[in-house]
């Protein structure tokens, strides 16, 4: 019998799943169920990055795409038993700050937070339903993107308005937080001494931000009360004057779902650049307004990690993750280039072939490449309920309550 959990992390029009044993860190298969819908598309790999026969399905809804997915790896696996399943939930509000496992009396909870993230949380609650009517029998786990943000000082907690507000739950949650969990773990288990000091970790991808790590907990991040908060992404505005808004509200006559979709959907390299959201078009184009998109990305890269290294009260490691971070050397370089002030200082070759430590020998702070993998924190979360443990890492979500007697913002 084949024992494994799978991890799901459900997006708009997106499933993105991964198989892991009950032990080790590689995965059995990696997969994604891609534009939801009636042109859904699925493709799953082995762990060693060989294709996988999908079978013809309705990928219509995210229930059919569990359904596809589950009837493919069956093929693979014929004797595959679940453990558990665990889930990528992008907010949990300033309750839950650690994995739980999903029940009758926590999904209420999920969906009354809803309105901090429209645009995520109602497709991972769809992701959650779907596995729950595939599998009624197998343990369900949430694992939160804002739980690894919830000790932060309350300074870096709070907005300047009224404490009604706040009390309200209008504050600095932060996000990627399974990603800086990941980072965190494995900077703890393989450069233990750094990992205690105060390292800013930037997950630079489409969706982009940074934190500020002390002894491997967050005290500081990019973002705020949602996921456009902090740096410039692919198409997410980032750092924005609250004026704006009532600009675009009381002289373009913008309704609120309007505006949404301008700074969720059509802002950041895209809307900067005009031609793509994606880094990798922008580096190979010749036009003036994709040089200029990178130039903003790299000077608010370089204005962020500042801030981050003034909430430490200094910096002794910059620690690059996500699609950007992990793959474009040339983007590393430029942030880098103006923070020598700091101590920074690149290694030209080990930066190139993508090292793991890419600053020179005789910098005063260390830089480094760390490939993240939530997929992985998210299976860790699912074994620890069925008693699957790991010794490999020190991430935080290793304790899971099923403990859902708590209040909702």
């Amino acid at each position: 019998m084949t024992q494994a959990v799978l991890t799901l992390n459900a997006g708009s029009s997106s499933l993105k799943v991964a198989l892991f044993p009950t032990t080790g860190e590689a995965p059995l298969a990696t997969g994604l169920a891609d534009r939801i819908g009636p042109n859904g598309v699925l493709t799953l790999k082995r762990g060693d990055g060989t294709p996988l026969p999908v079978l013809a399905a309705d990928l219509g809804t995210h229930a059919g795409a569990m359904r596809a997915v589950i009837a493919s790896l069956r093929t693979e696996w014929p004797d595959l038993a679940l453990q558990a399943i665990g889930h990528r939930v992008v907010h949990g509000g300033h309750v839950f700050a650690e994995p739980m496992v999903i029940d009758d009396a926590l999904l209420p909870q999920l969906e009354a937070l809803s309105p901090f993230a429209p645009l995520h949380q109602p497709h991972n609650l769809a992701g959650i339903r779907a596995a729950q009517a595939a599998f009624p029998d197998v343990v369900q786990v949430a694992c939160f993107d804002t739980a690894f943000h919830r000790h932060h000082p309350w300074v870096n907690d709070a907005f300047a308005l009224p404490r009604a507000l706040y009390d309200e739950g209008v504050r600095r949650y932060g996000f990627h937080g399974l990603s800086y969990d990941y980072v965190s773990g494995k900077l703890g288990h393989d450069a233990p001494h750094l990992a205690q000091g105060r390292v800013v970790v930037a997950h630079l991808g489409n969706g982009a931000s940074m934190c500020a790590m002390q002894g491997g907990r967050s005290v500081a991040s990019t973002m705020g009360f949602s996921a456009l908060d902090g740096l410039p992404m692919g198409t997410r505005c980032g750092q924005l004057d609250p004026g704006v808004l009532l600009y675009l509200m009381d002289q373009r006559g913008m309704s609120a779902s309007q505006i949404s979709d301008l700074l969720y959907k059509q802002s950041g390299l895209l809307g900067l650049s005009g031609l793509s959201n994606d880094m990798r078009t922008l580096e190979a184009a010749s036009t003036p307004e994709a040089a200029q998109a990178i130039d903003y990305f790299v000077f608010r890269c370089q204005r962020e990690v500042g801030a981050m290294a003034a909430a430490l009260g200094g910096i002794d490691a910059l620690v690059f993750c996500g699609g950007i971070g992990e793959n474009s050397a040339r983007i590393r370089a430029r942030i880098c280039e103006r923070l020598g002030w700091m101590g920074i200082e690149i290694d030209h070759s080990r930066n190139a072939s993508h090292a793991t430590v890419v600053s020179s020998d005789l910098a005063r702070t260390t830089v480094m490449v760390v490939p993240t993998n939530e997929e992985l924190v998210i299976a860790r979360a699912a074994r620890a309920v069925v008693g699957h443990t790991h010794h490999s890492s020190n991430s935080s979500n290793s304790n899971v309550s099923n403990d859902n007697s708590k209040e909702t913002p």
